[in-house]
């Protein structure tokens, strides 16, 4: 576990070098006010949170880091990122309950104002509303970029854009999250209220090593 460990604060700190900013963006800290959700008592990703950066290691686990925004970026309609992924999880078919392992998902959480969640409020019972509407940008899957795909597990409430096929690289994202709410769910987006990223390798029992850098929305 500490070379486990050791190695993956070696690639934050490289990630951290790697991610540039924007002035006029609002910073997601990675530093407090995150809660970890995991699925099963033996399944739960390493995370290791360093201001800007945070770096997942998941061996064969899947468990998502979760949230909540203030009420300043409540209006927030693009975001942008970087991350970084250096060892993989094969190719999957997202679409596929127990089977769509991928590298990284970072997800949008939208909902109406009168259902802002409590500070510790768990993203699992967030879900259950049906008001709420989740866009969740993923890194993996054999899927093409751009590709829109229902989440086996959110019904019509969450969708997936593919933003990078399963593999290995660092790259830099700018979403559009009006554009693209309203693009897969048919109408303007509701107030954003929190951020949720998770890494999944359970279903391959495969190894990810990843990472999220200079997360902003504005």
């Amino acid at each position: 576990m500490y070379q486990i460990q050791k190695k993956l604060r070696l690639f934050v700190l490289a990630a951290s070098i790697f991610s540039c900013s924007l002035a006029e963006a609002e910073q997601v800290t990675f530093s407090d006010n995150w809660t970890e959700q995991a699925f099963s008592l033996f399944s739960s990703n390493e995370f290791v949170l360093n201001a800007d950066t945070l770096g997942i290691s998941s061996e064969g686990t899947v468990s998502i880091l979760w949230k909540k925004l203030p009420l300043s970026m409540s209006e927030a309609n693009q975001a942008d990122w970087d991350w970084a992924v250096e060892v993989s999880v094969p190719a999957t078919d997202l679409t596929v309950k127990g089977g769509d392992d991928r590298n990284l998902s970072i997800y949008f959480v939208f909902s109406p104002q009168e259902y802002l969640p409590k500070s510790k409020g768990k993203l699992t019972d967030l879900l259950k509303d049906k008001d709420v509407r989740v866009l969740m940008y993923v890194w993996g899957g054999d899927h093409d970029r751009g590709e829109v795909l229902p989440s086996p597990y959110l019904e019509d409430f969450g969708k997936i854009i593919v933003l990078q096929r399963a593999g290995t690289g660092r790259a830099r994202e700018q979403v559009n999250l009006a554009n693209d709410f309203l693009r897969v769910f048919g109408e303007n987006p509701k107030k954003l209220v929190g951020i949720a990223i998770s890494a999944d390798s359970d279903d391959t029992r495969s190894t990810i090593y990843s990472s999220v850098s200079n997360l902003k929305i504005y």
